[in-house]
């Protein structure tokens, strides 16, 4: 009894053994040594595009003056804009609203009711060198109120892909020198990962320049620039 019951032990101690070494084998594998930087780019963008929020606000006695008023107003506004080779499609009306305000007087008395209109446009402005006279037309034609511009970039995606390789390529020059002070050359990438901003549009205020139009030359306007910033973090083998 005591034979059949050894050797069926022995085969299952051998068994662990064989597998413990397999195992240890495995574990102590080598891992391939890597490098890991991180390329950065700028790239600077000349703004070609612009959006300006134009309106119109008038008060009457009552909500059919104050409307009447308003729709006059307006239309020479857009008329006017158009008229400095703004295409009608570039042009959108993005507020109308018309509502009740009470009056008073300089000791705090009812006054009575007026009625308020606000029409506000929107225009996308494709020739940046027209912003000053559109500003300037719109005021004479009735507008009073310039709720500001913002430039932007039209097209984005070759500026970002110049941004994409002027990062790759900081990235190797990083990899490239620090592997060759640690006395090795690097190996193929192991992993790549990107990213980048949207560059914000740059918001430019009018309302001063707007209150100051009426005798001089047309509104001072400058676009700027846009930065861009793209990053790639990459991992290479060393050897």
């Amino acid at each position: 009894m005591r034979t059949k019951l050894f050797i069926p032990t022995i085969l299952i101690l051998a068994a662990a053994l064989l597998s413990a070494c397999s195992g240890s084998v495995q574990f102590g594998q080598s891992q391939p040594r890597t490098i890991n930087v991180t390329g950065n780019a700028q790239v600077i963008l000349v703004p070609d595009i612009a959006y300006i929020s134009i309106g119109v606000h008038t008060q009457a006695q009552s909500a059919k003056d104050a409307v009447a008023s308003n729709n006059t107003e307006t239309q020479a506004v857009i008329d006017a804009i158009k008229a400095q080779g703004v295409d009608a499609k570039d042009v959108q009306t993005t507020n109308f609203s018309v509502y009740q305000q009470t009056q008073t007087g300089p000791n705090g008395e009812n006054q009575g009711i007026v009625f308020m209109t606000d029409n506000t446009v929107y225009v996308t402005m494709r020739d940046l060198t027209k912003i000053g006279p559109i500003l300037d037309a719109s005021i004479a034609a009735g507008a009073n109120n310039i709720y500001g511009i913002t430039f932007d970039v039209q097209d984005k995606e070759k500026a970002t892909q110049s941004g994409r390789d002027q990062a790759m390529a900081d990235a190797q020059t990083q990899a490239e020198q620090l592997a060759k002070s640690a006395g090795a050359s690097l190996g193929p990438v192991q992993s790549i990962s990107y990213y980048s901003n949207a560059p914000t549009p740059i918001y430019y205020d009018t309302k001063a320049a707007a209150a100051g139009v009426g005798g001089g030359g047309s509104v001072p306007i400058s676009s700027g620039q846009l930065t861009l910033i793209v990053s790639v973090n990459v991992t290479y083998e060393l050897k």
